[in-house]
């Protein structure tokens, strides 16, 4: 199981950015798939924005495509999730990802990954 550790969750207005940081490490780190996911209250958690082993296909979720944008540095094991034009309704606890089965398209992104960080607030006020 890999270890992810998020960061860059911060307090905001609406119509700013932010860009969350999650640092990867442990064994085939380079060949698993690696997403953000959030858990709305009495929900599981959701892909908001995933990218798969070799970073040449990724998926957005309805809600934040033409907002945020993911990608990954393979050579220092990092995903980052930019995020532009935030809105209230984008505040929760945001969670790194990674998925040794690479369960990625460009129109999915499997629920079921299997290694989890322990999150990063983005509040989103005026």
């Amino acid at each position: 199981q890999l270890q992810l550790v998020e960061s860059g969750g911060a307090f905001v207005q609406p119509g700013g950015s932010l860009r969350l940081s999650c640092a990867a490490s442990g064994p085939s780190v380079e060949n698993v798939a690696l997403g953000w996911f959030r858990r709305p209250p009495g929900r599981s958690r959701v892909p908001i924005s995933c990218i798969n082993n070799n970073g040449d296909t990724v998926f957005y979720a309805d809600s934040v495509k033409g907002r945020f944008t993911i990608s990954r540095d393979h050579l220092n094991h990092m995903v980052y999730l930019q995020m532009n034009n935030l809105q209230p309704e984008d505040t929760d606890i945001y969670y790194c990802a990674a998925d040794q089965e690479n369960r990625v398209s460009d129109r999915f992104c499997s629920r079921l990954f299997d290694s989890w960080g322990s999150g990063t607030q983005v509040t989103v006020s005026s």
